[in-house]
């Protein structure tokens, strides 16, 4: 725990929230007046808030606010590191069941009644910002001019027409991307499948030091746009609720959702773990399946599954204690990470909401706005509630299934001829010999979608390249092949123009070389 700060005025709001281990039962009792006021405080700054807000607008953020004020007490309550490291165990192998397993049981010949209680849910609220890009993230174009929902709306519209069946998508969106988002929805109109989008919530960011929000008013404007943020992806099962929506798609006989990330093109409906949830007798029917995969050096940062208090429950690295933060990341003690793709069942999700009853672990996210000011966001992730479902369950699946686009390096792995694209689902080409996806590292030059399209004429051929570091002033000529380890450096001041054509196998090239039209 934090040692206790000198009680100057700037300290004393968060004295009380951080909790000082004193003997003294007075200190529990000033903690619990402190906690009591700042709750009182900030419920009439919300209140505030709402006033100049009315109708529909009112109404939504009002039920917005009921949440905020939930993880806000929760945030309140919190003392220390939310797990006790010694309680920590392996989950059992039962518990974790490997992908081949749940496979070679084989399909039904009914696949197309499981697929009608199926609704697949993308979570669509972040944007393109870290890439450079404006606008919603799933409208960047990954492959042939295809965006993340283009290839979204293919895969099931595919599966669809395949199987004659109605499995609807749903997206997530944020007040961030709804706007964008709806636009472009209006091209799918003819398509074999039904979108429906709800919104995520809505909640104030709040200084740090006094726990107040830093909101104005309900805009999301101008000097007000850095007051709000969309508050994690654990938010989904208040807000699928209030959407109505939940309540609707129960009504139409739909059981389970598939939930995913929308940037994470290995997320395509698996009909073996479908079939799987479908043919579990009644009173053992498994709520929720979390998707989990083979940690690398390279996933280190991913929460996992422990088995914790008797039941499954997603560990992250926010709620390490600091001293075991080093185990927390080895790959021998922690053998997988969850990849965010998450089958959950609907009417377990409404029972839980009509009982209060979904638990999930508060994220605490500190920033700092443009004008200097530190503020924390409170959020919550989708599988920390795993522990809150009966009969949850840990699936091992291929790598395959975890193929995010989070940099322009991923982005040159999906555009290259490593994978295969078919009705909107990417494969690993059959011409590669081996499964491993290389290791792809480019520098800060190619950051941005824009700056990274303008430094490759064409796409290099990659079926054979294990690695690839760029850093530099570097540019790329077409029909360019890499295999093996290759390294590109150019210095500061320098540029390195690789030529057409050519092709690099196990090489490091530095220095300078500079290709001009004559």
């Amino acid at each position: 725990r934090p040692s206790c700060p000198k009680n100057n005025n700037n300290n004393r709001l968060r004295v009380s929230v951080q909790g000082c281990s004193s003997p003294n039962s007075g200190m529990a009792q000033f903690q619990e007046v402190m906690r009591k006021q700042l709750e009182a405080s900030m419920h009439k700054e919300l209140e505030k808030l709402l006033s100049t807000t009315k109708g529909i607008e009112a109404e939504l953020a009002r039920k917005d606010f009921e949440g905020f004020k939930k993880i806000f007490h929760s945030f309140l309550q919190a003392k220390g590191p939310s797990v006790d490291w010694a309680k920590i165990y392996r989950p059992p192998e039962d518990l974790i069941q490997p992908y081949d397993k749940i496979k070679a049981r084989g399909l039904p010949e009914n696949v197309a009644e499981s697929l009608n209680k199926l609704v697949v849910v993308k979570l669509n609220g972040g944007l393109g910002t870290s890439m450079g890009c404006k606008g919603p993230k799933s409208l960047i174009s990954v492959r042939n001019e295809n965006t993340f929902l283009d290839l979204t709306v293919q895969q099931i519209e595919h599966l669809n027409k395949t199987y004659n069946v109605d499995v609807p998508l749903v997206l997530m969106n944020s007040f961030n991307t709804e706007e964008d988002t709806k636009k472009i929805l209006q091209k799918y109109a003819h398509h074999r499948l039904k979108i429906h989008t709800f919104n995520q919530s809505k909640y104030p960011r709040i200084n740090k030091e006094s726990l107040l929000p830093v909101a104005k008013d309900m805009s999301t404007l101008g000097e007000n746009a850095e007051a709000w943020y969309p508050p994690g992806h654990g938010d989904i099962y208040a807000s699928f609720r209030n959407s109505g929506l939940l309540d609707q798609l129960i009504t139409e006989g739909k059981e389970y959702i598939f939930v995913s990330n929308i940037d994470n093109l290995g997320a395509t409906v698996d009909l073996h773990i479908l079939n799987h949830l479908m043919s579990q007798p009644d009173g053992k029917r498994c709520e929720f399946v979390m998707e989990v995969t083979d940690k690398t050096r390279a996933d280190v940062k991913g929460g996992t599954l422990i088995e914790y208090d008797g039941k499954l429950r997603l560990l992250e690295i926010a709620q390490v204690p600091k001293a075991h933060v080093d185990e927390f990341k080895s790959v021998s003690k922690f053998k997988i990470f969850n990849t965010n793709n998450l089958w959950i069942s609907l009417p377990a999700v409404r029972r839980l909401q009509e009982q209060n009853s979904v638990d999930m672990e508060i994220i605490v996210n500190p920033k700092t706005l443009d004008g200097g000011l530190n503020v924390i966001q409170l959020e919550t992730a989708v599988g920390a509630a795993i522990k809150s479902f009966d009969n949850a369950l840990g699936i091992n699946v291929p790598r395959s299934r975890f193929l995010p686009v989070k940099t322009t390096s991923d982005l040159l792995l999906v555009m290259s001829n490593l994978y295969s694209l078919e009705a909107g689902s990417l494969t690993m080409s059959k011409k590669r010999e081996f499964p491993t996806t290389p290791h792809v590292k480019l520098g800060s030059s190619f950051t941005k979608v824009h700056d990274f399209l303008t430094r490759f004429e064409s796409i290099p051929d990659m079926l054979e390249l294990d690695h690839l570091t760029v850093s530099g002033d570097v540019t790329f000529g077409k029909q360019v092949s890499l295999k093996g380890t290759v390294i590109i450096i150019a210095n500061h001041g320098d540029r390195i123009d690789i030529p057409a054509g050519a092709m690099l196998e196990n090489k490091i090239v530095s220095g300078n070389l500079r290709i001009l039209d004559h």
